[in-house]
């Protein structure tokens, strides 16, 4: 960890009481801060405020009090907490510096940093690109961190100068970053999402485009080129560009062609040979494939990640065979794309749950994917409505409605037939029902869990 003097007897307000509020309260107090931690929420554990008043950090919970902000120097934000919150509102108008933890993890870290944003995919391009990357002879580590449920502070905390890390950023966190200066950037892709936190699309797509701003010549970005916007994004870029593309739209990176995956004139693999299935997940597979080989990871090494691979938890991750059908979990599809894509990758017949939060947007997208891969469909949430209407323009004859994923199970298991694959891919977020798409998809894998355990 670097020796970072900047925050000694600055008066910091670290805002949302989160896994990353907490550990960048606790980072603060040791770079000799005056931290004062707040959240509109009293936590249930009580434990909690205890050890962080015992290691001297200031603790207001309950509201946002505008009064916290009289001696505040700078904040640090829970990602999660819009702008529009009064307390940041507030600390806007006054001009007031907001940060985020991935800054912060940024500005004490000796490591090297590999940045990893998008609509769709991060998390898995985020790992693969560790379990990439640490087949380096001369590297002792790659850690993935950030939005991918491991704390960036923390990591940051233990890499070593001889180590990399590898960060997933999510458009929250990108607003809140100054410094942060990634080797090399990925965009994997920019879908229509969160539209709700940002205001419009255009407000999105430039919270992404920040993982550039602090980029030079002599960095990389490596960026989806198979939709004419992602082509134009990367002309915003001063980093040298290194494209990949499924449909071989360029050759000048990464790309898929006739089967084979290539790196520039190289083949790699197969793109059957990818453990994970879905055309996502070889797009996924391009972005990692182009950083490995920046990096210089030997092609023996990508093949071999890429053929191990299982898939991370709740993308499209597959949990059991059961009585001839497979049953996959991907919660984290929380928009149409991340559906489509996941339809996309099985040849099986697929039983689909799907349904969620209601962000005003119908699904006929979904209507050609529905007809050429469901054969049945089971709907529920806000949305079950939409998802039903989109059903039915696909010529659907069994559509089943359900309480939620959990009620869901057993009714797509009576509809489905052996050989038939089980997928939860809702399509939406999970916030009409369940606190997160983790939550919605462990309770799903429970479930398929007890129904095959009632067989036994």
């Amino acid at each position: 960890m670097k020796n970072v003097t900047d925050y000694k007897g600055k008066n910091v307000l670290v805002v949302g009481l989160g896994k990353s509020g907490l550990n960048s309260a606790y980072l603060l107090k040791e770079l000799g801060a005056n931290v004062t931690v707040n959240d509109k929420n009293i936590p249930a554990d009580k434990q909690v405020l205890a050890e962080l008043e015992n290691a001297g950090i200031k603790v207001v919970v309950g509201s946002h009090p505008l009064s916290l902000l009289d001696d505040a120097e700078l904040i640090v934000k829970n990602p999660g907490i819009t702008y529009t919150n009064p307390l940041i509102a507030e600390a806007q108008k006054r001009g007031f510096l907001i940060i985020t933890e991935p800054e912060l993890a940024y500005e004490i870290s000796e490591a090297e940093l590999v940045g990893v944003t998008g609509t769709n995919g991060k998390t898995t391009t985020t790992t693969l690109i560790s379990l990439m990357l640490n087949h380096l002879k001369d590297k002792n580590k790659a850690y993935a961190c950030g939005n991918i449920g491991i704390s960036a502070v923390e990591t940051a905390q233990k890499a070593t100068a001889d180590d990399i890390l590898v960060m997933e950023l999510s458009s929250f966190q990108l607003l809140g970053i100054t410094k942060l200066h990634p080797k090399i950037a990925v965009l994997t892709n920019i879908y229509e999402a969160h539209t709700d936190y940002h205001g419009s699309r255009e407000n999105y797509v430039k919270a992404k485009m920040r993982l550039l701003k602090n980029q030079t010549a002599a960095d990389h970005f490596v960026v989806n080129f198979d939709q004419a916007e992602w082509r134009e994004l990367s002309q915003q870029a001063k980093a040298k560009v290194v494209p990949f593309s499924r449909t071989a739209f360029t050759k000048e990176g990464a790309y898929e062609e006739d089967g084979i995956l290539y790196f520039k004139d190289e083949a790699i693999m197969p793109a059957d040979e990818i453990k994970v299935p879905g055309t996502h997940n070889i797009e996924n597979a391009l972005a990692a494939i182009a950083v490995a080989k920046l990096m210089g990871v030997a092609t023996a090494d990508i093949v071999e990640v890429l053929q191990t691979f299982s898939g991370v938890r709740h993308r499209t991750q597959y949990v059991t065979t059961f009585d001839e059908r497979k049953f996959y979990n991907d919660s984290k599809a929380t928009n149409i794309e991340a559906t489509e894509k996941a339809l996309a990758g099985f040849k099986t017949p697929v039983v689909l749950l799907a349904g969620g939060l209601d962000r005003g947007f119908t699904f006929e997208r979904l209507v050609p994917y529905l007809k050429e891969h469901v054969s049945a469909l089971v709907v529920f949430g806000e949305t079950k409505d939409l998802l039903k209407e989109a059903g039915k323009q696909a010529g659907l004859e069994q559509i089943v409605e359900a309480k939620d994923a959990v009620d869901a199970v057993p009714k797509a298991y009576a509809l489905s037939r052996p050989g038939d694959t089980i997928l939860l891919s809702p399509a939406c977020a999970s916030w009409d029902q369940w606190k997160t798409f983790e939550e919605r998809g462990d309770k799903f894998i429970e479930t398929v869990e007890n129904l095959e355990k009632k067989d036994e």
